[in-house]
């Protein structure tokens, strides 16, 4: 056992910081696009546009912007009295991840779920390669430290970029608990990290949840998906003795019946 004197300074606690970002919107064309699974398709998009960009967080969301119609380029937003606002028509817009980014190549790779149709994810299937659109943010990021000794990380099928993205971030010290809830059993992919990793797919990310035991030392909970689903998933995690929501992310990132729907269910019932 280590001990520390009155003249040692102790380690500093682990704290999930908030980190925000200057405001960027760029052009980018379609690169690459890439089947992942039955129920997932991969597109690069790229261009000198992509200088600067900055993503910190592993579940960041940038807008994806795509071009009104009659036009090559979408109208980008712009600040107005503190937030992003277009001019004239507004383009359809929806958030999504960033997995990976190379600013080296001016890349960057977002992955669209297919488990819905609509704009973005027929642009995602039939856009011809070069076509541009738009992508705007992120504009603040959740810096959750590597090393925590615990993570768990649930999720649909929308959740799977930044569980992918974390995975790859995460150290051979942590602790890796995942679950993911995929509708089709074809979708389920091979998922590698570094971390000492616990991965199951499961029939309901509630009924998984339930069946975890709080870890002892320093974790973070980290859980997204449908509204309804991560609204439940939530009362069943605050119900865990130990639990602390200052060490916790539980986010909607759709809702059935909805478009474009994202909201955080964080904190207290």
């Amino acid at each position: 056992m280590t001990t520390t004197s009155p003249d040692t300074p102790s380690a500093q606690p682990l704290r999930v910081e908030r980190q925000r970002h200057p405001f960027g919107a760029r052009h980018l064309q379609l690169l690459k696009r890439e089947s992942v699974t039955p129920g997932f398709v991969r597109v690069t998009l790229g261009g000198p546009e992509l200088a600067g960009f900055v993503s910190t967080g592993f579940d960041d969301h940038v807008k994806f912007i795509l071009p009104q119609p009659g036009l090559e380029r979408p109208n980008l937003p712009k600040i107005v009295d503190g937030r992003p606002s277009f001019e004239g028509e507004r383009p359809t817009t929806r958030d999504y991840t960033p997995l990976r980014y190379d600013l080296e190549r001016n890349e960057l790779e977002i992955e669209f779920a297919l488990h819905n149709t609509g704009p973005a994810a027929d642009w995602a299937l039939n856009a011809p390669l070069g076509q541009w659109v738009g992508v705007a943010g992120p504009r603040g990021s959740m810096l959750v430290p590597r090393e925590f000794e615990w993570h768990w990380l649930l999720g649909d099928e929308s959740a799977l970029p930044a569980i992918e993205r974390r995975l790859a971030e995460l150290p051979a010290t942590a602790k890796a608990t995942v679950r993911i809830h995929v509708a089709d059993a074809r979708d389920q992919r091979p998922l590698g990290s570094a971390a000492q990793l616990d991965l199951q797919w499961v029939d309901s990310l509630t009924a998984a949840a339930e069946a975890l035991a709080l870890p002892a030392g320093d974790g973070f909970i980290w859980a997204a998906g449908e509204h309804s689903e991560m609204a439940a998933l939530r009362r069943v995690v605050l119900a865990k003795p130990g639990v602390d929501v200052k060490r916790m992310r539980i986010a909607a990132y759709w809702k059935r019946g909805e478009i474009a729907h994202h909201a955080e269910l964080d904190g207290a019932p």
